[in-house]
């Protein structure tokens, strides 16, 4: 039985512990919070009755049973085969964290952080085992939407990461490696290029945001939930990338050309689209609403599980 230490108890620290506990690992997790360590207990139930009903796990109390909330941060990772930080997404907490995780670990466990955007390099440069320290970023949420994205340090070991891997496909995820240190990963950056798009279209009034949400969720999201960007094109010429290429780049050089620029993320274009969009929701319709995701999300990752050879 493998063991993870998670410290974080908020939502991608609980769903990483929902995730090693599906799988069979017991998982000691950790807060800093008081008020977030007290609710997770009931909150990871809620989490496991959700995988059941969606035919994700057969023994949803049992899972439950392997995940023990604990006080200390040592004691949290002191039997650790593997570490997920999980902990606020600035440097310096990072450092901070990583620090104290590299001190109290076995010597053989990796240490990852959950980043979304700041490279491993940043916060392990000076630790002792820096070696074993890495980058893995997940997606929210974590338990339902299983990449993760294995972004080594320059000094990272080829080792670690390969165990990391390994580790990650035992607990049931789809680890991928990014192969060089690069802001935001592969994930945020390819969400990245399609935010500054839509931002652009809608704050030029070229479409509504309810329509542009419909043409992903309805089209390009239906598309690339089995097949990925080069798997479709692929699909789309008879010759396969380069007959697509030499077809549509015409096509797409212009637009890589007339690019969104930066200025969509400022203020008076994001009133623009804001306005477009209409009053915000409030905490409880939020909540709501991401438990509806949440549960759509589940019966997607039931039908890619129960159909694995077509998730190509």
């Amino acid at each position: 039985m493998q063991t993870a230490g998670i410290i974080g108890a908020g939502l991608i620290g609980r769903a990483w512990a929902v995730v090693f506990a599906r799988a069979g690992w017991r998982v000691f997790i950790t807060d800093s919070m008081p008020a977030a360590q007290e609710r997770a207990p009931a909150l990871l139930a809620e989490s496991f009755e959700q995988l059941a009903a969606a035919g994700l796990i057969d023994d949803p109390k049992g899972a439950a049973a392997r995940i023990t909330c604990v006080a200390s941060l040592a004691e949290t990772v002191s039997q650790a085969d593997l570490v997920q930080e999980c902990g606020p997404e600035t440097v310096a907490a990072k450092q901070a964290l990583f620090a104290a995780l590299d001190a109290a670990a076995p010597p053989g466990a990796v240490i990852a952080s959950s980043s979304s955007a700041i490279v491993a390099s940043l916060y392990t440069e000076g630790l002792a085992g820096r070696a074993r320290c890495l980058v893995a970023h997940p997606v929210n949420p974590p338990h339902l939407v299983p990449v993760v994205e294995l972004c080594a340090a320059p000094w990272t070991s080829a080792e670690t990461v390969a165990r990391a891997r390994t580790l990650y496909e035992q607990a049931g995820q789809v680890p991928v490696t990014v192969k060089s240190e690069v802001e935001g990963f592969v994930l945020n950056r390819l969400q990245g290029a399609l935010l500054s798009e839509a931002l652009r279209l809608v704050g030029d009034g070229i479409i509504s945001p309810q329509d542009l949400d419909r043409t992903v969720s309805d089209g390009l999201g239906l598309r690339w939930a089995f097949t990925g960007p080069f798997a479709t094109i692929e699909m789309n010429a008879p010759g396969g990338i380069p007959d697509y290429c030499a077809r549509f780049g015409g096509f797409y050089r212009r637009l890589a050309a007339d690019a969104a620029p930066p200025e969509v993320w400022d203020a008076p274009n994001i009133a623009r689209v804001a306005e477009a969009w209409g009053a915000a929701p409030d905490k409880l319709e939020i909540e709501q609403r991401s438990a509806l995701r949440d549960k759509r999300l589940a019966a997607l990752l039931a039908l890619k599980r129960a159909r694995p050879g077509e998730n190509s």
